[in-house]
């Protein structure tokens, strides 16, 4: 099994009908589902090394996120502080990435801890607003910008909701700062990289995102004939800025060639 493997994820893949990349997707779920995920002993490994190594490549901080992740610890049980910034302490006792965003105004992105980015890098998001962070895929913006804006600032308190995002890799690994070149496998190599994601309005004031990043190998999609069929009418959809996002044409183009053949 891969590690990080979803067995149930071919039930509702994140593409869903395959009409859209992006959509919102969220569907609420019980508080005790929310942050239940206890960390394995590969994944844990794998954040302590980025913690003790690259502290400044996964965790960012803003000087007013204090109150907020003091607040969020009251969900978490540290027994023991071993990092400066509470955030990076959380995030030892779970599977998922943790961010801190304010629920009202500019909604900035006030604390994170991200050991498994995907074509993002913290530092460069951490103090700005959503909308900003979300501006390098315009289309994302144009499409459930708004919508992702509003819920937030409106959203119940302590009522989590869950959606997937969705990629594909030419690997397991989970650290990308930056977009990684075409993979120079074949695509029957290549693996779906699925990041279950929670919201969660937990205070008056403050949000927390949370991203769980697991894998499917592509070559399973064979077994499932409809879902390959949505797969390739979600990626025949894309406009410019989604393919962009998701690697470029050649990628694209690649990954049709071997679905449809």
């Amino acid at each position: 099994m891969i590690k990080g493997q979803d067995l149930s994820f071919w039930d509702n893949p994140p593409w869903g009908d395959g009409k859209q990349k992006y959509r919102l997707g969220l569907t609420p779920i019980s508080e005790d589902n929310w942050l239940n995920r206890k960390i394995g002993g590969s994944l844990h490994k794998h954040k302590k090394q980025l913690l003790d190594n690259k502290y400044h490549d996964v965790i960012a901080v803003t000087s007013s996120s204090s109150e907020a992740q003091n607040i969020l610890k009251e969900h978490f049980k540290i027994e023991k502080r071993q990092y400066p910034d509470l955030i990076a302490d959380m995030s030892l006792l779970i599977q998922d990435d943790l961010c801190l965003i304010r629920s009202n105004g500019d909604q900035e992105l006030l604390a994170a801890s991200v050991c498994s980015p995907s074509y993002w890098n913290v530092q460069s998001k951490i103090g700005k607003p959503l909308t900003e962070i979300h501006g390098p895929v315009s289309t994302l913006n144009e499409k459930i910008g708004d919508r992702i804006s509003t819920f937030i600032r409106q959203s119940p308190l302590m009522r989590p909701f869950a959606r997937q995002n969705w990629l594909i890799h030419g690997d397991t690994n989970r650290f990308y700062l930056s977009e990684e070149e075409l993979p120079k496998t074949n695509p029957s190599e290549w693996f779906i990289r699925s990041e279950k994601e929670t919201l969660c309005r937990f205070h008056e004031d403050y949000s927390l995102f949370t991203i769980n990043v697991l894998f499917q190998p592509l070559n399973l999609i064979h077994e499932h004939g409809e879902q390959k069929q949505n797969l390739i009418k979600s990626l025949s959809g894309f406009d410019e800025a989604e393919i962009s996002y998701f690697g470029g044409a050649k990628k694209i183009e690649s990954l049709l060639k071997y679905l449809s053949g």
